[in-house]
């Protein structure tokens, strides 16, 4: 029996309370209990008594908070939420909700679960029957007989859809004999291979990668809707006659022409994007989460006074929202049963044995009370870190105590031991709850969300206020393939970059046989009517052509001129001005003396162990990395980059923090009144328990203010200054100036940054940027400006609820409507500064109760800073405005977003502005809309249907890397290289930079001119029938021509067995040339030609050595032709293949 239920079985109290639920069968209610307490009730009665059990809380924020407490004691606990049930046609709906909810209903059906967390909302709402999840659930095993056919047909009847690719849960893909599937109750998805009709293997396999990791033997598949179709035509039926019922009544109504509608997209396409609305015809009797629990379960009710509360505001809310959607004809009388009524749940919670556990005695339960019972327990507040005021709560306690202290991470635990041990002689390190002893300090790693005390038999338990990441932290392997676009993304008539024959236009994958050898090449149309074939082997040859903006006109280059050559050697001559100018300023810089921080001392790791989240590894690699810098004589340089909430702000203070411990001043730049006045806050409250000064300079303070601070900072009586750009005014001087941090530094005028390093000479710089640097550029600039990089996002975020939706001002209202009765407020993001106000007065009509306000980014800095103001104060409910909410400040109470035209908008712009919703505990919802009357481009499509999909907070890396290189691109290289940039695109011109600042250090230069020809009569290519899907086979023809070594073409053929099964002759033909290709490059030789029994290989600068070894191992066969075109012709050996033959020629083992 675990530690923390031994110790409430020795208070008589305890005893009690046992007695009276199991023995006497009496409802009690217990009081005294503060929400940790609950937790440890809930926990050790279940324990003890070996029962399940359902815990009822007020809300979402106690549900989550509940379930990380119990889950850390020992129980097996999930919360089941509410979610929201889908009314309208909507093309799109993130389900995070709804698979959270099924993912619970399915660890309940095989007894996984101890307790169950949920509100009244949840366990009022209708699911399916357990009779249809027992029927849609099916279990994959290894070895098992059953034909991929069968089981396609099975996860489409468990609401599963087909994708090319598995990208996300509820999805699932059938390759050949290969089926991927992410099913709801798994946190990776999973590959089943089949031998004909037999399951021959079933592996995990890593989104990211799409390659395999885990082997397992079985795995269950459960369903991903709580609403599912079994039978269209029965549906069909039923809502046929419902629509004929109502049109009698009513022939001309709103929900007749809805209902008409939804019957034809039934009968079209067997499917209803508003299947929710059909629950109570679609199941006779629809179950809740009670009907689900075992009957032993005990039912736990926490504070019963809110959780009335709830229950009444969700039956108020569902009457308004009823007669709204009766008058907008989504909904009618007939159709009107989501959830049991309150009869039925207080019906069921009077006729249950029931625990109460309240803070405060209540004088009415919905039950009736046999006993009530006050517990004597207290709530330890959170400890901040601090180990001497740790040492003054441990003196306090008598001796016969036992104390656990819970100190957060491994590290922390350790530390805490070694410091406490020079005190107190009891002290011990444990590593889980279940070996703690009695009578003595037991420090323990991990965290509750608050500590408690039982007077009665001497216990006390401390804990740290770290908080746990609620969700597992699933390690992603890097993709080590090389970081580019991803070559799928390109439609025919887009502009492409072949590296020897300039800007042309692609025009998609040709099947072309010649002498009845069939090869795959890419049509590229050039200037005046030209084409060039580019044979699928050399696509490492061509880049999607991206300009310096989409404005810019593009000029084709013709084949054959030296249009292209000359623009290449243009921007080659600027990037090599560029990279002299860079390496200069790197030299200045490393010849600098600045100061050397001394080492962390007791004072920072006690402001570090207050930090309320756990570090990512990032977080800490990027820490180790800036303290190093500061630790050096040389002053730091240093870029910090990372996607909105990934840490950064933290990461700088401990920056700050040890500035400041070696009485120095730290000065944090921001180019906004606003932002400064958001960090000043932040800042604040982080620094709270330091004797630290800390100062704000901007437009809030009144000049006689700003005067008296600036006194002070030149008498060195500030520690950190946060200010705008009044910081690079005349007037500022430091009294020991030792860090400057500038926050989005590319925000900030050329002149205005001179300026402040003119100012901070010999200081240490680091620089945050929440627009990722291209990762290309990082690499050419390497050594040159030191980067630390924020790639991994924080798993506590809870999902932003995304709809992709035909614009729909009644769905838009409704949604308002919604956040306006929760008190929450509105972005509504129209990117038109013509139609702003016009949008914003015509949203005031018709919502007249809200406070509607717009801004965009042609009003002023003042207009703005009073606008965000009227925000941050809750003076507004809705703004209306443009992107310029992208780099906004952290508002936690605006919840809901709208996004007119989000076709329009890029991938990462779409993932960054969803970024500013969400930022509190609240659940938060996105609309992108796009308009009716529209066909939406392909390209548009898959954007929203990302979107849709990678609902996960920080999912920026994973969707759009390429979208924020591209608008980083401007910002580091400036405007004199805007027309080398046009002239070659940016992928050429990164890579002349890149080879231009290695010639200037002295290393070697990437050959970009380099390109060998295979002309053989061997089939290669990659057929539909091995990938059907065109961008995948785009995407592996890139991978193939990228085959450098034999390790990488060993991997690619390990890829390629692992997604799409044992490939073809012609595919691995094509592995083999593309190796072929390129060793044969690396020795000097630009074509390698069949011509009857004969390889002919031409070259203009043969290495010496490379000759003597050919003629050295193929005497025989070998004759050196010094023609107007001089090549070797080399026999061909009859007994071996055409592929053996080179690759013995070369040298390929």
């Amino acid at each position: 029996m675990a530690f923390l239920d031994e110790i409430l079985l020795k208070s008589n109290d305890f005893k009690i309370i046992l007695n009276e639920i199991f023995e006497a069968k009496n409802t009690i209610s217990i009081s005294n209990l503060a929400d940790i307490h609950k937790a440890h009730f809930a926990h050790s009665i279940t324990k003890i008594k070996k029962i399940p059990a359902l815990l009822i809380v007020p809300n979402e924020n106690v549900a989550q908070k509940m379930v990380s407490d119990l889950n850390f004691m020992g129980s097996k606990a999930n919360f089941y939420p509410s979610r929201d049930f889908n009314f309208y046609n909507i093309n799109g709906q993130s389900k995070e909700f709804e698979h959270q909810r099924i993912a619970v209903l399915s660890q309940i059906f095989h007894n996984e679960l101890d307790i169950v967390v949920s509100t009244i909302d949840a366990i009022m709402q209708f699911t399916m029957p357990k009779m249809t999840f027992q029927s849609c659930k099916f279990k994959l095993t290894s070895g098992m007989n059953i034909s991929p056919k069968e089981i396609n047909q099975k996860l489409i009847k468990s609401g599963y859809e087909r994708y090319e690719q598995v990208d996300g849960v509820g999805q699932f893909s059938l390759r050949g004999g290969i089926l991927d599937i992410f099913s709801t109750n798994s946190n990776n998805p999973i590959r089943v291979e089949f031998w004909g009709d037999t399951i021959d293997s079933i592996s995990y396999f890593d989104i990211s990668t799409q390659r395999r990791t885990e082997t397992i033997q079985s795995i269950e598949i459960v369903p991903v809707r709580e609403v599912i179709l079994n039978s269209p035509e029965k549906l069909l039926a039923k809502i046929q006659q419902l629509k004929d019922k109502l049109s009698l009544k009513m022939p001309h109504s709103k929900a007749v022409e809805i209902l008409n509608t939804e019957i034809d997209q039934l009968k079209n396409t067997g499917n209803i994007g508003s299947r929710d609305k059909f629950i109570s015809l679609i199941y006779e009797n629809p179950n809740t989460l009670l009907d689900y629990l075992p009957k032993n379960t005990i039912t736990f009710i926490c504070e019963q006074a809110q959780v009335n509360d709830r229950l009444k505001t969700q039956q108020e809310k569902w009457v308004d929202d009823f007669t709204l959607y009766l008058e907008d004809g989504i909904l009618c009388k007939e159709l009107s049963s989501y959830q049991l009524d309150k009869n039925a749940i207080l019906s069921f919670l009077l006729n249950k044995q029931a625990v109460y556990l309240d803070l405060f005695l209540t004088q009415s339960y919905f039950s009736k009370i046999d006993k009530n019972i006050s517990f004597n327990a207290h709530q330890v507040p959170s400890w901040n870190g601090s180990i001497s005021l740790l040492k003054e709560d441990l003196n306090s306690f008598n001796k016969k105590q036992t104390i656990v202290i819970l100190a957060g991470t491994q590290k922390a635990t350790e530390r805490i031991v070694f410091d406490l041990s020079d005190i107190f002689n009891n002290v011990q390190l444990v590593n889980n709850l279940n070996n703690i002893q009695t009578g003595i300090k037991n420090i323990v790693p991990g965290s509750l969300s608050s500590g408690f005390e039982y007077p009665e038999i001497n216990f006390s338990l401390i804990t740290h206020n770290q908080i746990e990441k609620s969700k597992k932290n699933i390690q992603k392997k890097k993709n080590k393939s090389k970081n580019i676009y991803s070559i799928s993304d390109l439609n025919i008539g887009d502009y492409v970059v072949h590296s020897m024959h300039g800007i042309g236009i692609f025009n998609g994958v040709h099947k072309l046989e010649i002498q009845n050898v069939k090869k795959d090449y890419i049509k590229i149309s050039y200037a005046k009517g030209d084409t060039l074939y580019v044979p699928v082997t050399q696509l490492d040859l061509v880049d999607k052509y991206i300009g310096p903006g989409a404005e810019s006109r593009v000029k084709l280059n013709k084949l054959g001129s030296n249009d292209w050559q000359n623009s290449k050697s243009k921007a080659k001559k600027a990037t090599q001005n560029i990279a002299k100018e860079l390496i200069k300023l790197y030299s200045a810089r490393i010849q600098t003396k600045g100061h050397a921080f001394s080492e962390d001392n007791e004072l920072q790791r006690d402001f570090e162990t207050q930090f309320e989240y756990e570090e990512t590894p990032d977080q800490m690699r990027c820490i180790d990395e800036i303290k190093a810098d500061m630790e050096k004589s040389v002053p730091m340089d240093r870029l910090l980059c990372g996607d909105v909430g990934f840490g950064k702000t933290e990461v700088a203070l401990r920056a700050a923090f040890k500035c400041v411990c070696d009485s120095k001043q730290c000065a944090i730049l921001v180019p906004t009144t606003i932002l400064a006045w958001q960090h000043f806050q932040t800042i604040l409250k982080r620094f709270e328990a330091f004797p630290i000064r800390i100062e704000l300079l901007s437009r809030f303070r009144t000049p006689k203010q700003q005067e008296t601070i600036l006194k002070r900072l030149k008498r060195g009586e500030i520690d950190i200054i946060i200010g705008t750009h009044r910081l690079v005014q005349n007037d500022v001087s430091f009294h020991d100036l030792g860090l400057v941090i500038i926050d989005e530094e590319q925000r900030f005028g050329v002149k205005q940054k001179e300026k402040f390093k003119e100012i901070a000479k010999n200081v240490d710089i680091l620089t945050l940027s929440a627009t990722p640097i291209p990762r290309t550029l990082n690499m050419a600039m390497s050594g040159l400006r030191d980067m630390s990089s924020l790639e991994e996002a924080p798993q506590n975020r809870v999902p932003v609820q995304t709809y992709v939706l035909e614009h729909n001002q009644t769905i838009i209202n409704d949604a308002i409507r919604r956040e306006l009765r929760r008190g929450g407020q509105i972005y509504y993001m129209l990117n038109n500064v013509g139609k702003i106000s016009q949008k914003a007065i015509s949203l005031q009509l018709q919502i007249p109760e809200a406070k509607v306000g717009y801004a965009h980014g042609k009003m002023s800095e003042q207009e703005l800073s009073k606008v965000w103001q009227k925000v941050i104060e809750h003076e507004l409910d809705i703004l209306v405005c443009t992107t310029i909410i992208e780099t906004g400040i952290d508002i936690a109470n605006v919840n809901t977003l709208i996004i007119e035209n989000a076709d329009h908008l890029g991938l990462s712009q779409l993932h960054q502005i969803r970024g500013r919703v969400g930022r509190s505990e609240r659940r938060a919802f996105a609309y992108l809309t796009y308009n009716r009357s529209k066909v939406l481009s392909e390209i548009s499509q898959k954007r929203l249907s990302a979107i849709k999909e990678f609902t996960e907070f920080g999912s920026g890396f994973k969707i759009a890397m390429r979208d924020l290189e591209l608008r980083g691109a401007g910002n580091i290289l400036g405007g004199e290289q805007h027309g080398h940039l046009a002239d070659v695109g940016y992928d050429m011109y990164i890579k002349l930079l890149s080879n231009a600042i290695n010639e200037e250090k002295g290393q070697p230069a990437e050959t970009l001119d380099v390109e060998c020809l295979v002309d053989i009569q061997v089939n290669a290519y990659i057929p539909e029938k091995y990938i059907s899907n065109v961008n995948q086979r785009l995407d592996i023809y890139r991978r193939i021509s990228d085959i450098r070594s034999k390790t990488d073409s060993i991997d690619v053929i390990d890829e390629l067995i692992d997604r799409f099964g044992d490939p073809p002759e012609s595919v691995t033909n094509l592995v083999d040339i593309a190796l072929i290709r390129n060793t044969a490059a690396s020795l000097g030789i630009y074509e390698i030609r069949q011509q009857n029994d004969n390889f002919l290989l031409f070259s203009n600068n043969l290495n010496e050595s490379i000759l003597e070894k050919f003629i050295k191992s193929m005497s025989k066969r070998i004759t050196i032709k010094s023609t107007n075109k001089p090549h070797i012709c080399i026999a061909i050996d009859s007994s071996l293949s055409v592929i053996s033959n080179l690759k013995d020629i070369l040298g390929i083992s």
